[in-house]
């Protein structure tokens, strides 16, 4: 029981991380019509806020260790120590959560920068080449991101408070051996947060409901005097600060390199599909069951029967599903289906 119940946990953690990417890859495919295979490096980018924040806030100098009294040494002290002391170390332990308040204004910029700059013009072109161009761009912000950072992976702790495990057991009456990490729990229970803002948002505000109608229906809309294009630069930025946020929350889970997005794509991508294009709730539900059906696919007891099912398990299930139901779970009729 204790087994099954990490399983799920992890499968929603993971889950949870592709449901958010997932939900910005199908704003972007639902309001705008175009396949954007550059948001995996948007939740790169985001990932590397958090780094970014946090070397910012321990940049240091060269001070002399009191503590050494036979010769001369010095150590490196974070500025933010010297001059707040135990204040300036809490600040730098709580580095991940302090970048949110960066990350949010920084991917919202990069968002609008990049749908008017480079997504508008690929409104009316082809599939192929909306993903020929955005893919394009990844790799150019993957390499820029390789240059200024290195091609190794850069730890960045979540805040010691939440560093240990949780016990779940204890707390659900069951095995008081069982536990989880604190940092995952919390990245599960952001992700709910963000994805219940992202649908309130759409369904409450009238801004949300006209963005719903252009996503149905684009022409009538404009038709209206309502202007779209202004709404949906919005909604990708939207979307934008959705995987920028996926990938800080993500930092401490994964230490950022400059590949991580491209592996969350390509699952993501899948997840989209499966869930079906176009479709917010698909993509969400969607997420989460890949997630828990690949971490049960991770068990050693699966593992020695299927070797390697836990690295195409998501696969398997996207074939099945697209070959029964070409439009995916719970895609509208005629998407991505010619």
């Amino acid at each position: 029981m204790d087994a099954i119940l990490i399983q799920i946990l992890n499968g929603l953690d993971k889950g949870g991380a592709y449901a958010l990417i997932a939900l910005g890859l199908t704003l972007t495919f639902g309001t705008l019509g175009v396949v954007n295979f550059a948001h995996g490096a948007l939740f790169m980018l985001g990932a590397f806020c958090a780094v970014s924040v946090q070397q910012l806030l321990t940049l240091s100098k060269s001070v002399k260790d009191e503590s050494i009294t036979f010769f001369d040494a010095y150590k490196d002290q974070p500025y933010l120590e010297i001059w707040w002391g135990d204040t300036g170390t809490a600040i730098i332990d709580y580095a991940v959560p302090i970048s949110i308040l960066f990350a949010i204004p920084i991917m919202l910029l990069i968002g609008v920068a990049m749908e008017r700059g480079l997504i508008k013009h690929f409104y009316k072109r082809s599939h192929a080449e909306q993903i020929l161009v955005t893919f394009g761009f990844a790799i150019v912000v993957q390499e820029i991101i390789k240059a200024f950072y290195g091609a190794n992976p850069i730890p960045t702790p979540a805040p010691d408070i939440v560093s240990g495990s949780a016990a779940i057991g204890a707390m659900l009456g069951l095995s008081e051996s069982l536990v989880y990490p604190w940092w995952r729990l919390i990245y599960l229970l952001f992700a709910g947060v963000v994805i219940f803002a992202v649908f309130a948002f759409l369904k409450y505000t009238t801004f949300g409901m006209v963005v719903r109608a252009g996503m149905a229906d684009r022409e009538t809309v404009s038709l209206l005097g309502i202007n779209v294009e202004r709404r949906f630069t919005i909604v990708f930025g939207i979307a934008t600060v959705v995987a920028g946020l996926a990938g800080v929350m993500y930092a401490p889970i994964l230490p950022p390199d400059y590949h991580m997005g491209m592996d969350f794509l390509v699952l993501s991508f899948v997840v989209v599909v499966v869930g079906g294009m176009g479709s917010l709730g698909g993509a969400v539900a969607a997420g989460f069951l890949l997630g828990i059906l690949q971490s049960f696919a991770s068990m050693n007891e699966i593992k020695s029967i299927f070797p390697g099912i836990d690295q195409i398990i998501i696969y398997l299930v996207a074939v099945v599903i697209l070959l029964v139901r070409p439009r995916g779970l719970m895609g509208r009729e005629g998407v991505m289906e010619d």
